[in-house]
């Protein structure tokens, strides 16, 4: 947990200016954005019950900033900030129980989750209004928050997936991708809405076109030494709705599009390509992320990233005209006013080559796992 001594430049400047609190109303966008974004949550294999508990566990994150914060913040600000912070809890709780599995014979309430979800948006409205209203009583203090910021608590480790589904092809030989063999895997996910892949070694999985119907999220966990391609159904205009990675290691990740945010907590020593709306990346290291990214990427607990542009090969016609903030990284636990030292921008130099991603990458004839990785920095064992 970060304590006030891991940031002493948030001295009487910061009081008097606008950095807390923006990074504190971006914060409790972001969480009320993910509650109202509940129903596009799968309510079977308590998919949406995980994602209410992380938004909680968010919440609580926050609390516990405002309270590393303390010296620093007015006790006006505290009382406010605490508040909404209340306000979100109450949200956040009254979801959780109206998804609740009810009663075959229970009563109905008496008052709706609309009316419910306005209440406690009402009170965190309020409080945030007043909060703005102090800080605009305080000598240089200049607002920049806009309706299109996404400054995220959000953890980003919904749920465990379950075991991926057998219904797959298996091409080539199923030895390990060192022994110079090819391991291609081609799941068709006939029977799925949704991709779960879990708890895979050394193999290359290309999702096929035909995958596309299965697109209303994803989830990719305990991923060792792996390659994922799930570019094809995705950029043929059946983005996933939101997409989790958790707990890769020395892995390609070619995530593919995705309309709504993807989330990923715990990768290591991996690459990773992605066009999203939302970007956000927890408690990961050694990474080069290659990204679209229409909103202000977040990154939280991370350490070592670097991020590129996305390739062409993997760009659509409509991503040409999206203003992508690829490199405009906000770090959630980098409060100073100096640059993150976190992450920074993969030179040019550095970056994979078109040619690789076309003609390496997808794999084929005598080009195995290790290869691929090779190809793209990474290290094959």
């Amino acid at each position: 947990m970060a304590q006030p001594q891991d940031f002493p430049e948030l001295t009487r400047e910061i009081t008097n200016s606008e950095k807390f609190f923006s990074f504190f109303q971006r914060a409790i966008t972001d969480l009320n954005e993910q509650m109202d974004g509940l129903q596009s949550h799968g309510a079977s294999g308590g998919e949406r019950a995980d994602a209410i508990d992380h938004i909680q566990a968010g919440i609580a994150r926050l609390s516990d900033a405002v309270k590393d914060a303390s010296s620093i913040i007015p006790a006006y600000d505290q009382r406010t900030y605490g508040d909404a912070i209340k306000a979100l809890s109450s949200k956040s709780q009254e979801l959780k129980s109206s998804f609740a599995p009810r009663p075959k014979f229970a009563f109905k309430s008496g008052v709706s989750l609309t009316q419910k979800k306005n209440a406690s948006a009402i009170s965190l409205n309020d409080a945030a209004l007043l909060a703005e209203q102090r800080r605009k009583g305080v000598p240089g203090y200049v607002s920049d928050i806009s309706a299109g910021s996404s400054m995220a608590t959000t953890p980003a480790h919904l749920r465990s997936p379950a075991p991926e589904r057998v219904d797959e092809e298996v091409l080539g030989e199923s030895q390990d991708a060192d022994s110079g063999s090819v391991r291609i895997r081609q799941p068709s996910f006939s029977q799925s809405t949704s991709v779960k892949i879990d708890n895979h070694e050394g193999v290359h999985i290309i999702l096929p076109p035909s995958a596309g119907h299965a697109t209303s999220s994803g989830t990719l966990s305990n991923l060792r030494r792996c390659v994922v391609d799930m570019s094809s159904p995705t950029s043929a205009g059946h983005p996933f709705a939101g997409l989790t990675l958790k707990d890769i290691t020395n892995s390609l990740i070619i995530c593919g599009h995705v309309s709504g945010a993807a989330h990923l907590t715990n990768v290591r020593d991996s690459v990773i390509v992605v066009a999203s709306r939302q970007f956000r990346m927890h408690e990961s290291s050694g990474c080069d992320v290659y990204l679209l990214c229409s909103g202000r990427p977040i990154i939280e607990d991370c350490s070592n990233v670097r991020f590129a542009p996305l390739p062409e090969l993997y760009m659509t016609e409509d991503d040409q005209n999206v203003k992508s903030q690829w490199s405009e990284i906000d770090d959630f636990k980098w409060l100073r006013s100096e640059p993150s030292p976190n992450w920074n921008v993969l030179a040019e130099e550095e970056r994979v080559d078109q040619k690789l991603w076309r003609e390496v990458v997808p794999g084929g004839p005598g080009i195995g796992v290790g290869d691929v990785l090779r190809a793209v920095g990474l290290h094959a064992s």
